[in-house]
């Protein structure tokens, strides 16, 4: 049984040989929280060939022993209940965030200030001005602040960005997208915080812009008063509905449910030549090409080259590429140019924006963007 308090780095003489083998280029990593997704940051980092695990941090020491019995670590890998006590940990090179979103910004700052990269879970924090805050003090301190937006790292999704740059969709006009399900429902953020984040980073992405305009509209049934805070004066929205509008005039259209057993994963970016849809619930056609155009012929549109075209995508799990490029920019202490500190900045701009207009009731707030 593995202890969950600071223990002496040193190995078991049956895995000296191995571990000064991996060590000689490996990145040493401590993971702050091993809930839903901790637990899959943590079996990728595992299993990559660059990454040596060294500490695995949660307060609850149950989850830390179930983990433990799970995943059977070398014995160099130290479990620590105690978050401040694993910061002062002198071997650890890199850490990876998956904790509430409301502990982000301490447990980020801190480890920035003890010069470690970051790997952060999205979204970077709650408020725009601490965003600033932690990028800034990233580059001062010349470490890399890389943010978890997994689906940037999708194969639809880059394969979806060549097809816009082919032009295969003629002249973009406006997308939609819906994430639908049954839970799991936070209690920290609401569904627009929680489930918002991943489709406007793939607009943003695509259309290679920010919206500049927004609006919200949003209800709530499972936690009104009870959750109230000052960052959800009423509570918690179980469903949003979001406008974004970009400074092409491109507009989309976000429909977010946990609260909703019809489950979706359904984005779509339509042009005046067609259509490109990820659904993420179709692996047998998850990524595909609705062809299509109207055409006046005799003073009526008439709907031409109709055809559907399924994109094949590589078989590669997002989440491993995301730990892989936060790697790759750790040994070259390079900015990520997908999903930087900055880029994560931005999103919570947009997210702070939208809360704006959900808690007014919807009026359109306009984003000044750096």
């Amino acid at each position: 049984m593995y202890g969950l308090h600071p223990i002496p780095y040193t190995l078991h003489p049956a895995f000296t040989e191995m571990y000064s083998t991996q060590a000689s280029f490996a990145i040493n990593i401590a993971l702050f929280g091993v809930g839903r997704w901790g637990v899959h940051l943590l079996r990728n980092f595992l299993a990559h060939p660059q990454a040596l695990v060294v500490a695995v941090v949660d307060s609850r020491a149950d989850q830390l022993e179930t983990i433990s019995q799970k995943f059977q670590f070398d014995p160099h890998v130290r479990l620590m209940t105690d978050w401040q006590a694993a910061m002062e940990l002198v071997d650890v090179e890199a850490v990876a965030i998956a904790t509430p979103a409301t502990t982000h910004y301490p447990l980020i700052k801190q480890a920035l200030q003890k010069r470690r990269h970051v790997l952060a879970e999205k979204p970077l924090t709650l408020e725009t001005k601490a965003c600033w805050e932690l990028c800034q003090l990233a580059e001062q301190q010349q470490r890399q602040l890389v943010i978890d937006h997994t689906y940037l790292f999708h194969p639809a999704v880059q394969r979806g960005m060549a097809v816009i740059q082919q032009g295969s969709l003629g002249d973009l006009r406006y997308g939609y997208a819906t994430r639908t399900h049954l839970g799991p429902v936070r209690q920290d953020v609401d569904a627009l915080w929680d489930l918002a984040i991943h489709d406007i980073a793939i607009f943003n992405y695509w259309l290679r812009e920010e919206p500049e305009q927004v609006q919200a509209q949003g209800t709530g049934w499972l936690q009104t008063q009870t959750a109230a805070s000052s960052n959800f004066p009423g509570g918690l929205s179980d469903l949003v509905w979001l406008k974004l509008i970009y400074p092409s005039g491109f507009q989309a259209f976000i429909h977010l449910c946990w609260s909703n057993p019809d489950k979706q994963r359904r984005l779509s970016l339509v042009g005046n030549q067609g259509t490109l849809v990820f659904d993420e619930l179709r692996p047998d056609a998850m990524l595909t090409i609705q062809h299509g155009r109207l055409e006046s012929i005799g003073g009526k549109f008439i709907p031409t080259d109709v055809k559907q075209e399924v994109l094949g995508l590589e078989g590669r799990e997002p989440l491993g590429q995301v730990c892989d490029h936060f790697l790759t920019c750790v040994r070259a202490n390079r900015s990520s140019q997908v999903s930087s500190g900055w880029v994560g900045a931005g999103l919570v701009k947009i997210l702070s924006a939208l809360s704006d207009s959900l808690n007014r009731g919807g009026p359109t707030v306009t984003i000044r963007h750096c």
